[in-house]
């Protein structure tokens, strides 16, 4: 086996290992913010889980802390995954769940207050303002990697669930984000946001688990077609084309005399 091919195998257990771990990770971090949510006895947002008077401060942290380790890593695998339309694949959706996971972490390191009220008015507060803007951002940001993937090559089934997905949290988060600004009906609400945050966590760990199952069976992961074929190099026995050496230059050598003597 070559050192080219012993490298490919390593980096391809690496990023197997980095998926499973990662999609674990998820797993984890989605088992806490149900835990923690039920645990509560009133309907409130996910974020004010985070709030620093709440007692599932340390764990909603936690979790956010193993979507951002887990959502990289398994960004890191699927990196050659890209939409093969022209305006979603302007980048690819790794770099989409990497900003997203970005935004996370600011969430993570800055909660909501209690109550998470709205920043505006009398009510506004920086850290409101900053957790509820990456909040948004990083929602954004994940739906914008569904939808990238939604339009995958070679990833028909993944395909699929990442635009039902991508659609389901778009309007569900959506509409909670609509109820919370015209303050009616704000437990419904944050209900939709559990639900938006379930679903998107869920398709995140789906993401993980069908590029692990690529990588162990030695799949490719990178959507196929969509990159610039190698440029095929001239061989040192290929034939000079007669237009474009004339008959009788001293560089139109008969094709007999580049072999072995005797071929």
């Amino acid at each position: 086996m070559s050192i080219a091919a012993v490298a490919r195998t390593r980096r391809a257990t690496v990023e197997l290992f980095g998926t499973v771990f990662g999609s674990v990770c998820v797993l984890a971090a989605l088992i806490i913010i149900w835990t923690a949510r039920l645990s509560v006895s009133r309907d409130l947002y996910v974020s004010e889980l985070g709030a620093r008077s709440q007692p599932t401060a340390r764990w909603f942290e936690a979790a956010l802390l193993l979507i951002v380790l887990g959502g990289s890593l398994i960004a890191y695998a699927g990196r050659g995954i890209r939409s093969r339309l022209p305006i979603l694949r302007a980048w690819t959706s790794a770099i989409s769940l990497w900003i997203g996971c970005a935004f996370f972490l600011v969430a993570s390191q800055v909660p909501c207050t209690t109550g998470c009220p709205l920043p505006m008015g009398a009510s506004f507060d920086w850290e409101d303002f900053v957790h509820t803007l990456v909040a948004v951002l990083a929602f954004a940001a994940a739906c914008w990697a569904m939808l990238q993937t939604s339009f995958a090559r070679g990833h028909r089934a993944l395909a699929g669930i990442s635009l039902a997905g991508g659609i389901a949290v778009a309007i569900i988060a959506g509409t909670g984000g609509i109820l919370s600004l015209a303050r009616f009906q704000a437990d419904f609400g944050s209900r939709l946001e559990l639900v938006a945050t379930t679903i998107a966590l869920g398709w995140l760990l789906v993401l993980g688990v069908a590029i692990a199952s690529r990588l162990a069976v030695g799949r490719p992961v990178a959507s196929p077609g969509l990159s610039r074929p190698p440029v095929e190099s001239q061989t040192a026995d290929s034939e000079l084309e007669p237009a474009a050496v004339p008959a009788g230059h001293p560089l139109r050598i008969p094709r007999q005399k580049l072999g072995a003597p005797g071929l």
